[in-house]
């Protein structure tokens, strides 16, 4: 008889999980709301419940008997696994520590306290005039508990503080909206898998974004060109912070600012994945390791294997905004199309604008340099 796995969210970007558990012989538990996602079709039992119920889904799993529980590119899923984790004595981490990694405030308040490296920062609401911040301008507005480029603003002065708070504030849940100091330099992440609070590097991402005012991610590459004593500068600052908040098993996705003095500041960190197919695609294709598969093992109570399981290779993901992006994808089909991994692409394109990261109209995953690896 099959162990049975629960794995929360049932979008493309958690399909690599489901297909990854099916291989690896689990029986795939797949909770979501019903919204026509892949995951819906992939999973072997699909259970139509939103993944913020935790209780519901604690109770299901529960009379599952599952062996693990988890999830990839998701807060708000972080938080019911470590729920149901933490219930049913599964490994994984604590809701202590999925609450500081899926709060922007508690973890700047946590990172404060550790005295890692971080900018100026306040919490604010509906009520926080100008005159309430004592932080030196620019400023990034954005809600406490969202991801994904969700309610980000940068802001020059005063003058825009209570329309980037109020953006901020439709996006959170909690409706509560973080403010803190712009700090100007080049965007990395950090990927890193944990085990038994052992704190092991995978890759440095590099993150090219649309810039101010709202910051989208615009693509990633995988490995990101620093030198190495820069490098192990961020590993040790990194695992640092991972001990900050607690964060002892599984995946978790760092996202850091290097200043052009050098100075390296922490964005936030979260205790999963990072989304947009870095975890799921670009660290397997750069690295060789079977990072979903980690995921898995650890969520089932087994140590992580760090086995090769292909030749790596320099890797970059881009995303589609528009017109222009699609036609640079079409001329790289054309001229190279061997060197195209993995893609997802609409039909056709409508006129929507590009808000956050959920209304990018698609991307591609290309490899930086052949190899002659084929992930088709």
């Amino acid at each position: 008889m099959k162990e049975k796995i629960a794995i929360i969210g049932a979008s493309e970007f958690q399909n690599p999980l489901i297909l990854r558990a099916k291989e690896k012989g689990y029986e795939t538990h797949v909770f979501a709301w019903e919204a026509g996602d892949i995951g819906e079709k992939t999973a072997d039992v699909f259970h139509p419940v939103s993944i913020v119920d935790k209780e519901k889904i604690l109770e299901i799993c529960k009379a599952e008997e599952i062996a693990g529980i988890c999830s990839i590119g998701s807060d708000l899923a972080s938080l019911t696994v470590s729920y149901v984790a933490e219930a049913l004595g599964l490994r994984g981490n604590s809701m202590a520590s999925a609450e500081l990694s899926t709060n922007k405030y508690a973890m700047r308040c946590a990172f404060q306290a550790a005295d890692d490296p971080i900018p100026g920062f306040m919490e604010g609401d509906a009520a926080t005039r100008p005159q309430d911040v004592a932080l030196t301008y620019p400023l990034i507005v954005k809600p406490t508990d969202r991801s994904g480029s969700r309610g980000v603003t940068k802001i020059e002065g005063p003058d825009g503080l209570e329309a980037a708070i109020h953006k901020a504030l439709e996006d959170s849940f909690e409706k509560k909206v973080m403010i803190e100091e712009f700090v100007e330099g080049r965007e990395y992440s950090v990927e890193c898998i944990s085990y038994e609070g052992i704190h092991v590097f995978l890759a440095l991402t590099e993150k090219r974004t649309t810039g101010a005012p709202n910051f989208i991610e615009k693509g990633h590459l995988q490995p990101a060109e620093v030198t190495p004593a820069l490098r192990n500068q961020i590993i040790t600052i990194v695992k640092k912070a991972l001990d900050t908040l607690q964060i002892r098993f599984g995946a978790s996705h760092s996202e850091i600012i290097i200043q052009k003095n050098g100075v390296i500041r922490i964005v936030e960190i979260g205790g999963r994945m990072g989304g947009d197919c870095i975890g799921s695609h670009l660290v397997p294709l750069s690295t060789g390791y079977d990072f979903v598969g980690m995921v898995i093992d650890i969520a089932c109570g087994k140590a992580p294997d760090f086995s090769i399981i292909h030749e790596p290779s320099p890797v970059e993901i881009r995303f589609i905004f528009g017109p222009e992006d699609l036609a640079d994808y079409e001329a790289m089909k054309a001229a190279e199309k061997d060197r195209i991994v993995f893609t997802s692409l609409p039909e056709k394109l409508d006129d929507h604008p590009v808000t956050d990261s959920s209304s990018r109209y698609g991307f591609y995953i290309f490899e930086k340099e052949r190899v002659g690896v084929n992930v088709d």
